[in-house]
C-alpha cells in the first residue's frame, strides 16, 4: 500500500538529535558560525544523576557519562573541541578527583574531539576499529559539513591507547566498568559501556534517542547488521537505563524498540529497491509505523536523513 509522506509534521524532540549537534557544532572546530550548544563552559553543561557515582553530563555534543571510581574519573565520551576544559570545571562541582580514563563509543567528532583537551596521562579506550577509524578520518556519511577531528594535526593527541576486540572490563567491584563490541551499527566500531553496579548501560549514538540514526558507510556503519547490533545489546543483563548519545536517558525496552524501528526501515527501503524503486520514489513515500509512538526525525533535515540511510540500504547488499 502507498504510503504519504508525513515527515514534514515530525517534530525535533530530546535534548539533542544527530541533526541538530552536526549543523550547529562550527566554531569549536574552526570559528565558522556558533558552537554547538553555545560558547563552551561549565555553566553550560547539563547535569543528571543517575547513582552516587554516576553522572550524565549534556551539552556540547553527545551525551558524556562521569563516573567517579576510587582512583579517578572515568568520561565515557567527550563532545566537541573546545569543551575539554569546562567538563573538567563542571566536575570538580562533584569530585575532587581527577579524570584517569575515558572510553569512546565511537569516532565521530561530536563525541572524541574533546581528548586532545585533557592531559596527556589520561587512559584512552576503545574498540580495535574505533581506534583506527579516529586514526584515519573519514567524513560522517549524510553530513554536508565539517566533522573532522584534531589528531592527525596535533601530533596524534587524544588518540586511544588501549583497545579491545570484543569485551573488555575496567576495574573491578563497585568500579566495575564493561565494553562491549557487538559488530556494527551507527560506525564500524560502536562500543557498549555498561556500569554493571548502578545498572546503566551508555549506548552511545547506535541508539541517538527515538529518531532516525545515521547509517554512516563511510566509517563501517550497516544498514544490514544495525538490528541485529542492536539486538545483542538490549540482551545484557542487568541494565535497567540506557544513556543515549544525544537524547534523555531511557529503558533497555526503548532500546529493543529501536532496534526493531530499524528493521522495519531497512525491510521497507529492500522492498522497494526490489520492487524498482527509486531512492527518491521510497523517501517520498515511507513515513514513521505508527506502532513506534514518540519517534521523530529533525525537521530541518527530515527527507535528507531518510535519503542518506536509504542510500546505505541500496548500498549494502
Amino acid at each position: 500500500m502507498k504510503r504519504t509522506l508525513t515527515l514534514t509534521t515530525l517534530a525535533l524532540t530530546g535534548i539533542l538529535s544527530i541533526a541538530v549537534t552536526a549543523a550547529q557544532q562550527t566554531a569549536g572546530r574552526g570559528g565558522r558560525g556558533g558552537t554547538l550548544g553555545g560558547t563552551p563552559s561549565a555553566d553550560a553543561l547539563q547535569v543528571q544523576k543517575l547513582a552516587d557515582n554516576l553522572y550524565v553530563l549534556g551539552g556540547g555534543g553527545g551525551n558524556t557519562a562521569a563516573f567517579i571510581t576510587a582512583g579517578g574519573v572515568l568520561l565515557v565520551d567527550t563532545k566537541v573541541s573546545g569543551w575539554g576544559q569546562p567538563m573538567i570545571d563542571k566536575l570538580k562541582t562533584l569530585t575532587d578527583k581527577p579524570v584517569t580514563t575515558i572510553v569512546n563509543t565511537h569516532a565521530h567528532f561530536d563525541h572524541v574531539n574533546g581528548n586532545a583537551e585533557f592531559p596527556a596521562t589520561v587512559d584512552i579506550v576503545t574498540s580495535e576499529r574505533t581506534k583506527t577509524l579516529m586514526e584515519d578520518f573519514h567524513p560522517v556519511y549524510g553530513l554536508q559539513m565539517d566533522s573532522s577531528t584534531p589528531f592527525k594535526g596535533n601530533g596524534g593527541k587524544g588518540l586511544p591507547k588501549r583497545t579491545f576486540k570484543d569485551r573488555m572490563t575496567l576495574g573491578s567491584g563497585v568500579d566495575q566498568v564493561d565494553l562491549y563490541f557487538h559488530g556494527p551499527a551507527h560506525t564500524g566500531g560502536d562500543t557498549w559501556v555498561v556500569f554493571p553496579a548502578a545498572r546503566v548501560m551508555h549506548a552511545g549514538d547506535a541508539f541517538p534517542g527515538k529518531n532516525a540514526p545515521i547509517m554512516d558507510m563511510n566509517n563501517g556503519g550497516s544498514a544490514m547488521r544495525y538490528a541485529d547490533t542492536i539486538a545483542k545489546a538490549a540482551q545484557t543483563s542487568g541494565v535497567e537505563q540506557v544513556i543515549t548519545g544525544h537524547s534523555t536517558v531511557m529503558t533497555l525496552a526503548d532500546l529493543k524498540e529501536f532496534g526493531e524501528f530499524n528493521r522495519d526501515f531497512v525491510r521497507d527501503a529492500q522492498a522497494a529497491r526490489k520492487a524498482g524503486r527509486t531512492i527518491d520514489q521510497f523517501v517520498a513515500e515511507w513515513t514513521v509505523p505508527a506502532k513506534y509512538v514518540g519517534y521523530t526525525t529533525p525537521a530541518p533535515n527530515a527527507r535528507n536523513q531518510w535519503k542518506s540511510n536509504a542510500e546505505v540500504v541500496w548500498a549494502d547488499k
